[in-house]
């Protein structure tokens, strides 16, 4: 899978994320103390097989080679994002063991990127590390907008148009339309609750 990730820190030319195995994959990010951002990505190269995932890390240079803090992943479904890693580097890192030896070099002074293609009912759920907010603002902004849109799609193929009293006809959507939409919302979110980003906005 060499080629299908890619990293860009703001201000600077993408870095090619290189695999160490069949499912660990690194880049490094030099002059680490000046990141701010992060942006994870699919080349478009290859798709994840279905199912799976990539769970995002950072670890940032110190003596004793670290451990790892999770921003968050990557999918088909949502094949970028972008994290917030500028204060990371101030707080304790929990994650270790979670990559193979080969993950454990790395140049001085060099922040890492360590992705993890591992299975989607794994990676859901799991919270990233406090302050990476930029990825989990877009990820509500994102389902907000598909929720929103799925609801206007949905009721107004329920619309009739009725005399106004004052003259004129006017559209009106009935309750029913809105309660067969949440149900069928609630009961899709009930078995997948990231079946949303496969809605078509459209």
């Amino acid at each position: 899978m060499a080629g299908v990730f890619g990293v860009i820190v703001s201000g600077r030319t993408p870095i090619e994320v290189l695999p160490v195995s069949d499912t660990e994959f690194t880049c490094e990010i030099v002059s680490a103390d000046s990141i701010n951002h992060v942006v994870v990505f699919l080349t478009g190269a290859q798709p994840f097989p279905e199912g799976i995932g990539g769970s995002v890390y950072i670890r940032w240079p110190t003596d004793d080679g670290g451990n790892w803090h999770y921003l968050g992943f990557i999918c088909n479904q949502k094949p970028s994002a972008i994290f917030k890693v500028a204060q990371l580097h101030k707080s304790d890192a929990s994650h270790s063991g979670i990559f193979g030896m080969q993950m454990q070099t790395y140049s001085s002074g060099c922040a890492q990127i360590g992705i993890n293609a591992e299975s989607l009912s794994a990676i859901e759920g799991r919270l990233a590390a406090e302050g990476t907010q930029a990825s989990q603002q877009s990820t509500l902004v994102e389902f907000a907008e598909k929720m929103i849109r799925n609801l206007i799609n949905h009721t107004e193929s329920f619309s009739v148009r009725l005399p106004n009293p004052s003259g004129g006809s006017q559209e009106y959507i009935p309750v029913t339309a809105f309660q067969s939409w949440y149900n069928s919302f609630s009961r899709r979110f009930q078995a997948n609750p990231y079946f949303w980003r496969a809605l078509n906005n459209s």
